[in-house]
């Protein structure tokens, strides 16, 4: 039972992961097809509240803290950077990179959530012990792999037959398209960096939160609330095109339900808990699992090309310095718990000496050898 109790956080966070990497493949075909981003955003965010909300109500009526004034206003703020506009500018670099590009970006936020964990004290490294090294060497070692699946493409996996003169219809248009191409994926790329930048954050601000209002349900309900008024207030801001908000097709609607319940509901809700119990930066160290879950479905659905730098090389190296990250993580816990452990053991062993002292004394009273002044 111990055992299954250390790997459930990881199960759950591949789980999350995978559910994550088959919304994007959903969304970047829905975006691909002229949806509007905040639209998506606040129908996603409305769908989760309505999911969660009840099931927030019924599990955790008993054992729900009071929802104070700065409770809220940090679930507010959580739904910025975590919901409404992160969700958002993931959107936009996904409509103009593609859905791997995007996934790797993600492979940054354990390094930029470790970054920014050290200065506020959620994270120490220690380089002197192994679990410290592990830590640092993994980091770096994610990093080169991030860098590698987005830098270097290398030659393609598979071999796509074509006429010689369809590739040239091909290259033509290439050439025609590339400024435009080449603009829309520094808009798309810029996009990434912000909304990375929001998602590392919302780790840290939710280990916050988990220690205030350790209601995973209740919490997520109220923060997709939250997401879902701001993405519609800003949808309504910038466009007033109401037919923007018809879904036209069944892949809309599904990918619609599908992202508000899967993916902006459970997972959210098995992030907060892993967050709860495992830290933010173990949490995020999972996310690079996204790029090489959603290459998997790429070459199917999207009909990408998958290349050996981008898609394989990068993907080992990113697995080997997860793998080390993970395992100077799990030794420092192990540490830490060793500790505890042997310090608990030491207040046993004084109380137990003064029961004894005690007893001593009560039977001395007893038999009149103590006399009272």
């Amino acid at each position: 039972m111990k055992s299954c109790e250390e790997w459930k956080p990881f199960i759950i966070m591949v789980a999350i992961n995978f559910a994550f990497a088959v919304v994007n493949i959903l969304l970047k075909k829905v975006l691909e097809e002229g949806i509007n981003h905040l639209v998506l955003v606040t129908y996603r965010l409305s769908i989760s509240t309505m999911f969660l909300a009840p099931i927030g109500y019924f599990l955790e009526r008993n054992s729900r803290p009071k929802l104070t004034l700065r409770i809220l206003c940090y679930l507010f703020f959580s739904a910025i950077i975590g919901a409404s506009l992160t969700q958002y500018f993931f959107l936009l670099g996904i409509q103009y990179t593609s859905a791997t590009f995007s996934c790797a970006f993600i492979n940054v936020v354990p390094v930029l959530t470790f970054l920014m964990a050290l200065p506020l004290g959620l994270e120490t490294v220690n380089i002197k012990c192994s679990s410290g090294r592990a830590k640092v060497l993994g980091t770096v070692v994610c990093v080169g792999g991030a860098t590698l699946l987005t830098l270097y493409r290398g030659m393609p996996l598979f071999d796509h037959s074509h006429s010689q003169s369809a590739t040239q219809m091909v290259d033509h248009a290439m050439k025609l398209n590339s400024d435009k191409t080449t603009q829309r994926w520094t808009i798309g790329s810029i996009a990434l960096v912000v909304g990375t930048l929001f998602w590392s954050s919302w780790f840290l601000l939710q280990s916050t939160i988990s220690k205030r209002y350790p209601c995973q349900y209740s919490s997520t309900a109220i923060m997709s609330f939250f997401g879902a008024i701001q993405s519609a207030a800003l949808s309504l801001a910038t466009s007033r095109n109401l037919s923007a908000w018809v879904l036209k097709g069944k892949i809309e609607i599904v990918t619609v339900l599908y992202a508000g319940m899967i993916g902006s509901g459970l997972c959210y809700v098995g992030m907060s808990w892993c967050v709860k119990k495992r830290g933010p930066v173990l949490t995020a160290a999972f996310s690079p699992l996204v790029q090489i879950m959603a290459a998997m479905f790429d070459i199917p659905i999207l009909h990408e090309q998958l290349h050996l730098g981008s898609s394989l090389l990068g993907s080992i190296i990113v697995i080997i310095g997860l793998y080390i990250l993970l395992w100077g993580k799990n030794k420092e816990m192990k540490i830490c718990a060793t500790k505890l452990a042997q310090e608990a053991e030491g207040i046993k062993e004084q109380e137990s000496q003064l029961q004894v002292i005690a007893v001593s004394c009560e039977s001395r009273c007893h038999s009149g050898q103590v006399q009272v002044a």
